[in-house]
């Protein structure tokens, strides 16, 4: 393709890819199938590859993520983004109307839900977004720029010409996506989210936005901070004017000329707050107009002109029925609750996770009993505590036997929980190979869930290693598979042989070595064969180590059946050598901190050339720092190096270095 053609091409696919990312995210109204959006984006995303002199910053492919960012700069807010007074009854609304007649005269209230995520900052130069921050303390919040341009629903570019404008938002993740995300996090092992904001903020400070963007965060828009070019004069119509600019703008916002009717509204929210597909924590009561915002001022902490109304969590009594014990994919046992069914914000629930044997026996829970039970963030429902003890309650003690192979389970020291050791445990089979088929493990496309479980009950495997012994006849005829799905499952089979040795034993999932972990036993021996001999003190002795970290390791590697699934695996031809290339040893033992804008490399090159050395690159500034690389505009970083008296490198001393 010519440079012309291609350069016209993908300036048609941009604006197609826009106007439909538009009405799916922002309208919910899609015109065309996901597939049909994929096909093009793919597109796209080819020629920009192609032909990167057209790639832009503003592109709909950098809604997949970018590279891996090294930490977050700092950003001071222009206009502060405050917080309001809670209030918690009506009584506080009514004296609020009160406060506010005393000093202006028929206000205007605008009422809308208040959504439970994290407060961000967006902002538009000549119509393109250019910056994204999160809240901080109100002051000072941090750059989180990339991570933003991976949720679908802001605008890379507004829908008409502003010449500045700063928007606030509440970024948030959908019920459905946290309850997607748990669920992932179970199967693979990890401690889950306890609710979708503390899943949003952590989502939207992953150092890589690639991760963000899996996570499908969304946003509404709420508040205009500052804008030229455009005279607005109250909230009602900036809301209209955020809509019309491309925004998402806060559901369900509602106008009212009296006190009580608004507070009918925020008693109709709160009725309504289960059937949302999202959290919401309250409803904010806000004057409409900006001039009597003027003349009501704020405190040193709360503006006079708005209040935030928060609902408390709902809370039901019901009969505690039975107690059922769930095996997971490290081996231990979590009981659940199973309870008369009850309403509850806005869905039936009849179970809740207990945790383990010290949450029970703190709660004194015993079968029988009436409970007490509440959905944490709305989302999760957990046991609050013990209304009422039946005749005869016992507190329940969860049995020492793993309920799915009969072994004997134990409660090892420093742990909470209870662990069946059998590795040949069938409930720790299915849940074993979902981590090792998993994006960050062995990466094998096409493999989910149901597939594994399918593979299991036909009896094609026993264990994660058997699955580079199937065959293509042994599951084009299994549901939801077909000629080409099975051989795309091979070729992905195939091609995760060469994932390497960091990828490999995360994929072991060896109790307490998580992805780093495995990076830095990769590095450091190199070859499974290595690994596999090596001493507790000598892996202990790895930064970032500890003699836990090492037991566990060795531990595994004198399992016979892990000798006898590495045995398989060398048989199936999986590369068990390190892929992360070290060209030479000159940094090792150097840690070093990237702070500023690197002028002739990025941060993410400037990791990469000082890992090929050997050294190790720390977001922090410490006393064990070695090095740090100033580029233009170091911050804090730059004063606490020279605080420590840690060596300073400009980006020429630094390139020299490297050379």
């Amino acid at each position: 393709m010519e440079q012309s053609e291609a350069k016209k091409r993908i300036e048609e696919l941009r604006a197609v890819l826009e106007e439909l990312s538009y009405q799916y995210y922002v309208l919910d109204r899609p015109t065309v199938e996901d597939y049909q959006y994929d096909q093009m984006l793919h597109e796209l995303m080819d020629l920009e590859e192609q032909f990167p002199a057209y790639r832009t910053d503003d592109s709909p492919t950098v809604r997949v993520g970018g590279m891996a960012l090294n930490t977050f700069e700092s950003v001071t807010h222009t206009v502060q983004m405050g917080s309001l007074r809670d209030v918690f009854d009506t009584a506080e609304l009514t004296a609020f109307d009160e406060k506010v007649r005393e000093s202006i005269e028929n206000p205007l209230y605008v009422v809308e839900p208040k959504i439970d995520g994290l407060s961000v900052s967006l902002e538009y130069e000549k119509s393109k977004f250019v910056r994204g921050s999160t809240r901080g303390d109100g002051l000072v919040g941090e750059d989180v720029t990339q991570n933003l341009k991976t949720v679908p629903s802001i605008p890379m570019r507004l829908r008409r010409e502003v010449a500045r404008l700063e928007v606030r938002g509440e970024v948030y993740m959908p019920r459905q996506n946290f309850l997607e995300l748990v669920a992932q996090q179970e199967v693979g092992g990890e401690q889950p989210f306890k609710n979708p904001r503390n899943a949003a903020a952590g989502s939207l400070r992953q150092k890589d936005p690639k991760i963000t963007a899996k996570r499908r965060l969304d946003i509404f828009v709420f508040n205009v901070q500052q804008i030229e070019g455009i005279d607005i004069q109250n909230h009602y119509d900036s809301l209209v004017l955020l809509s019309e600019l491309g925004f998402k703008v806060i559901p369900t916002f509602q106008m009212f000329d009296n006190i009580e009717d608004a507070i009918r509204e925020v008693e109709h929210i709160g009725s309504m707050r289960g059937n949302y597909p999202y959290d919401i924590d309250g409803a904010v009561i806000k004057v409409n107009d900006f001039s009597q915002r003027e003349l009501l001022g704020s405190t040193a902490k709360y503006p006079r002109w708005a209040v935030a109304f928060k609902f408390p969590p709902e809370e039901k009594e019901t009969t505690l029925k039975e107690i059922q014990i769930k095996v997971g994919r490290t081996g231990v046992l979590t009981p659940t609750a199973i309870f008369d069914p009850i309403p509850l914000a806005g869905t039936t629930v009849s179970r809740a996770v207990l945790h383990n044997q010290d949450f029970i026996d703190e709660k004194e829970i015993g079968i029988g009993d009436t409970i007490v039970v509440r959905k944490a963030g709305d989302i999760i429902p957990e046991v609050v505590a013990v209304a009422r003890h039946c005749e005869g309650s016992q507190v329940y003690q969860i049995p020492i036997v793993c309920p799915s192979c009969g072994s004997t389970a134990v409660r090892e020291e420093d742990e909470a929980a209870l662990r069946c050791i059998n590795p040949e445990c069938p409930a720790q089979l299915l849940r074993t190979v979902i981590h090792f088929a998993s994006r960050d493990a062995m990466d094998i496309e096409g493999l989910g869930p149901a597939i594994i479980e399918a593979l299991i009950d036909k009896g094609l495997i026993k264990g994660a290693c058997d699955l580079y012994s199937l065959k293509k006849d042994d599951v084009k005829d299994m549901e939801r598979m077909g000629e080409k799905s099975a051989q795309n499952l091979m070729n992905s089979l195939e091609k995760s042989k060469k994932a390497g040795l960091a990828r490999l034993l995360f994929a072991f999932g060896i109790r307490n070595i998580g992805q780093k972990a495995a990076d830095l036993l990769a590095i450091k021996f190199g070859t499974l064969d290595a690994v596999m001999v090596a001493t507790a003190e000598e892996v202990a002795a790895i930064d970032g180590f500890g003699m836990i970290m090492a037991e566990s390791l060795i531990r595994f590697f004198a399992m016979d059946t892990t000798m006898e699934e590495i045995s398989k695996l060398k048989e199936a031809g999986v590369l068990m050598e390190n892929t992360k290339v070290v060209t030479e040893s000159r940094l090792a033992g150097s840690t070093f901190v990237l702070t500023g804008t690197l002028s002739q490399m990025t941060r993410s090159e400037a990791k990469a050339a000082i890992e090929k050395l050997g050294g190790k690159v720390s977001s922090s500034v410490s006393k064990k720092t070695t090095y740090v690389v100033a580029g233009e505009e170091a911050g804090s970083k730059l004063v606490k190096a020279q605080e420590l008296g840690v060596t300073i490198l400009t980006e020429t001393e630094f390139l020299n270095m490297i050379a």
